[in-house]
């Protein structure tokens, strides 16, 4: 995922990728603590991406207060 792809979208679109971002790393988390998880870089990816939605969110925050 793209901080441009993200660009595009709207900030509806945006919480509700925000929203499905924190469900997996919730199930990713859980996956760890029973040791079924496979894919352990899967859980970076995903925390960085949480960190690309925030920030363009309130980049499109900012831009509209102004």
């Amino acid at each position: 995922m793209n901080a441009t792809e993200l660009r595009d979208k709207t900030p509806d679109q945006l919480r509700d990728e925000l929203t499905s971002l924190k469900k997996e790393s919730f199930n990713l988390r859980f996956q760890q603590a029973t040791g079924a998880m496979e894919n352990t870089a899967r859980m970076r990816r995903v925390r960085r991406d949480i960190a690309r939605v925030k920030t363009v969110l309130n980049e499109k925050a900012q831009a509209a207060a102004e």
